[in-house]
């Protein structure tokens, strides 16, 4: 008896997409990607695209509408497994790094002023997990080739893929880089999840946390440890929120609250 290639549905909302042209980028493997799987969905990629049962979903990107938020639903009724890829998908991504402050009302005035919007109510930007439940999460921006035909390889052969869960340093240790952090450069690493194989640092650049908050996160430490070495209080707060999204929020409301109260 043949086994049935697991059907496979890509879907992308609020970013930048980069996460389905990294998977379009894998060139070759993504030849035996399509012949071991049924590819029942993917607007970037073909054109004979259908709904239908799946076993694994792929959500791209954060949700801002309704419209986008009754689609995930949908999504969700009829897939198995359902996997955030990238940063917005999986942790709301830079649209989500004001999330909380209450003023998402006025930032939208700004954008689009007394404009009638007719399509979608929008609301301020979330993670998937917000509204329904995800069985994976796969960070990067955008995500990282390597561990994507990782992943998907072993979903495919029916085992549970392992992903990092340890912070970018680890792989800067991997490398034998300097730490970045000494030579009074501001860099997210201690706090980021590792995966990108440490790109940033390897060319003498600081992390800027692209790939949002490591398992074991511990925002408190490295802020201490950031104010200790002369950086300004409002712009690692900055610097925390800008991929961290719904993740760091609110332990971030939690910095700025014991900030203020010794000022």
């Amino acid at each position: 008896m043949t086994k049935q290639s697991p059907k496979i549905g890509i879907y992308g909302f609020t970013g930048c997409a980069g996460d389905q042209l990294m998977i379009l980028n894998c060139e070759d493997q993504l030849v035996d990607l399509f012949g071991a799987t049924e590819i029942r969905s993917f607007v970037m990629a073909k054109s004979d695209n259908h709904e239908g049962e799946l076993d694994v979903a792929l959500i791209e990107g954060s949700i801002s509408t309704e419209e986008q938020l009754k689609r995930l639903k949908e999504i969700r009724e009829r897939s198995k497994v359902m996997i955030a890829i990238g940063t917005c998908a999986c942790h709301g991504g830079p649209q989500a790094m004001k999330l909380g402050e209450g003023k998402w009302d006025e930032m939208y005035k700004k954008v689009y002023g007394n404009a009638k919007i007719t399509v979608s109510k929008a609301f301020e930007a979330q993670p998937i997990d917000a509204f329904v439940k995800v069985d994976m999460y796969l960070p990067g921006c955008p995500i990282d080739k390597t561990e994507f035909l990782s992943a998907v390889s072993k979903l495919v052969a029916g085992r549970h893929p392992y992903l990092l869960k340890t912070p970018v340093c680890l792989e800067c240790r991997w490398r034998e880089n300097p730490c970045i952090l000494y030579a009074g450069k501001f860099c997210a690493g201690p706090l980021t999840k590792g995966g990108c194989g440490a790109v940033c640092p390897s060319h003498n650049l600081p992390c800027v946390g692209c790939w949002g908050p490591t398992d074991d996160l511990n925002v408190s430490s490295e802020y201490n440890l950031l104010k200790e070495k002369g950086y300004d209080p409002d712009e690692i707060i900055k610097k925390i929120r800008k991929f961290g999204g719904a993740r760091v929020a609110q332990l971030v409301k939690d910095l700025e609250t014991k900030k203020e109260a010794k000022t």
